[in-house]
């Protein structure tokens, strides 16, 4: 008998916490999907300021098998997915979300794939019931992630099982900016894709804001790919060599006793341009030395405030 562990980050999702405990228990009591095994529930409370952790501790007075995690404020989900890493104990470990837009019932196909030899299952998605905006904005940002890891799916992924083997690689990586995606395919265990379609939240508000997406975004450009740094380096090159092309031009043209250009405005464009991309390169390599500073500081992903 295997046991799986369930590890829900939970922010502001009063109102959906009790259903996806109620989902997920009923996968394994009698008639459920999943009779053949044990299941465990790790709840960690991201610092949420509404009733969540009322919420939580209800469920928590009515399972024995579900563990709760509060944190002394608003770390950010890698922290609170991490922190229930950490704590869970099953065999196999199912990342997934407290809004209901993950389907519970999908988690039973995920073990079966474990079963048969998987150490990963990727739940992605293949379609979103969301905003017109949300499914552009995915789309795109996604299209850029998979240029430099062709390994993420296109509709990307949160809803994921890891062996115990493959946890403990996940937990071994260091850094605090990471790509949560990214980590996870970069070992290159046997993997298993499932697709499903990613449900509308039914209840509160999402809140994962656009500045949040820009930051995810940041840290795969940043933390999982040498894009940024090799984009830099080849527009380098190509302005270097079209300036000595130009100056190739200006000297044979000075030469023949004549004036390539008359008036400012060439010279306006050429600084402008450059002056746009040396600033550019120097907010990335700005970007870069803060996350190292914030490595060398070395503060804890995050602080407990109780557990049980």
């Amino acid at each position: 008998m295997s046991k799986i562990s369930y590890v829900i980050p939970v922010y502001h999702n009063f109102g959906s916490i009790k259903r996806t405990w109620e989902g997920i228990r009923a996968l394994y009591v009698d008639g459920g999907l999943l009779t053949g095994h044990e299941y465990e529930v790790v709840f960690i409370n991201d610092g949420s300021k509404d009733e969540s952790q009322q919420e939580i501790d209800e469920v928590v007075a009515q399972d024995s098998n579900v563990h709760k995690i509060r944190f002394s404020r608003n770390f950010g989900q890698i922290s609170a997915i991490i922190a229930g890493y950490r704590h869970a104990t099953g065999d196999a470990v199912i990342n997934m979300s407290a809004d209901l837009q993950d389907p519970v019932e999908l988690t039973a196909d995920m073990v079966a794939k474990w079963s048969a030899g998987s150490e990963v299952v990727i739940a992605h998605r293949q379609d979103r019931e969301d905003s017109f905006g949300a499914k552009l904005f995915s789309k795109l940002a996604y299209a850029a992630l998979r240029a430099s890891n062709p390994n993420i799916p296109s509709g990307g992924f949160d809803f994921v099982l890891m062996s115990r083997r493959a946890l403990g690689l996940f937990l071994s990586y260091r850094g605090r900016n990471r790509f949560y995606q990214g980590d996870i395919v970069w070992a290159g265990l046997p993997t298993t894709y499932l697709p499903y379609v990613r449900r509308k939240r039914e209840v509160g508000k999402s809140q994962y804001s656009f500045s949040k997406k820009m930051k995810l975004f940041y840290d795969f450009l940043l933390d999982g790919s040498y894009l940024p740094i090799r984009l830099m380096s080849i527009s380098g090159t190509v302005v270097a060599l079209m300036g000595v092309a130009y100056a190739i031009v200006i000297t044979l043209v000075w030469a023949l006793g004549k004036t390539p250009f008359s008036g400012w405005a060439p010279i306006m464009v050429a600084i402008l341009i450059i002056g746009g991309m040396i600033m550019l390169m120097l907010g990335m390599i700005g970007e870069y030395l803060w996350r190292i500073l914030d490595e060398v500081k070395d503060k804890p992903l995050y602080i407990i405030e109780d557990s049980e």
